[in-house]
């Protein structure tokens, strides 16, 4: 991933997860609203890495694929860590609005599953064979 895909992945995550909390702040709880977040943070940076990496910038042609089980097991880590350390920032700097906290949520999970997304591309290559430069 790019700086670009990158910034992109990491403004869009976080702007998912502070409209998440708007929308859930009175209804549920801050812990299950920071793992709610941080888990649509990222199916929404996982998304954003498939359409804009050049390789995959074909929408219809994954449909066919296989799914790997890597990935999904990366994103359910990845939202439930980013949840857990978005409550711990909320508690220590006594933050109660839900919109940060579901900002925060989608912020962490948003970062993790951009690491994961660039280790696993390192990881799967064949060894030998470089990435296109975009």
């Amino acid at each position: 991933m790019t700086v670009a895909n990158l910034s992109i992945a990491l403004i869009l995550s976080t702007v998912l997860g502070a409209f998440t909390g708007l929308l859930l702040g009175g209804v549920i709880s801050d812990p299950y609203l920071a793992i709610i977040a941080g888990f649509l943070a990222t199916i929404v940076v996982g998304n954003a890495h498939n359409i804009m990496s050049p390789q995959l910038a074909v929408i219809f042609s994954a449909i066919g694929s296989r799914v790997h089980l890597r990935p999904i097991i990366c994103s359910v880590l990845a939202s439930l860590a980013g949840g857990a350390v978005a409550i711990q920032v909320a508690r220590v700097s006594e933050l109660t609005w839900p919109v940060m906290v579901g900002a925060l949520a989608g912020l962490f999970a948003g970062i993790l599953m951009a690491l994961f997304m660039t280790l696993y591309g390192t990881i799967s290559r064949p060894a030998g064979r470089s990435r296109p430069n975009p």
